[in-house]
């Protein structure tokens, strides 16, 4: 499948890429890669936007426990790069409340002005919705 991803390789679907897939998502749900949450403390969280859709996956002493993905929405295709990745952090947080509230827990994302957004105090910015329900 890492073919399928190199420049001047046509990208062919057929049974051969078909049963890698089937096996990669298989060993990805696989109970030696997700394991159960254990109490409520050391969950991190590791964000990611990309102009198609937002992913995280949560984290408990080192261990995959669940994973999140979703397609972006029509009108979010137009959003800026720092306003995908900051909701991709809400979308997490949201998701996973039930494991996170009353907790804290660490989250990483790889776009660096998000600390800057969210290290300001009393700014008022579009994103300001958003950085509350983050913080």
């Amino acid at each position: 499948m890492n073919k399928l991803t190199q420049k001047k390789v046509k990208f062919e679907w057929g049974d051969k890429q078909e049963a890698a897939f089937q096996l990669l998502t298989q060993k990805l749900c696989s109970a030696p890669i997700l394991a159960l949450p254990e109490g409520s403390e050391d969950f991190i969280v590791y964000c990611d936007a990309s102009n198609k859709g937002l992913g995280a996956v949560l984290m408990q002493r080192e261990k995959v426990t669940s994973y999140a993905l979703r397609q972006l929405k029509i009108n979010e295709k137009n959003y800026t790069t720092h306003d995908l990745e900051l909701g991709t952090v809400v979308f997490t947080l949201k998701i996973w409340r039930h494991y996170l509230y009353g907790t804290k827990c660490a989250v990483f994302t790889d776009h660096k002005s998000l600390q800057h957004i969210l290290d300001q105090e009393g700014t008022e910015h579009e994103t300001t919705p958003m950085v509350r329900v983050a913080q």
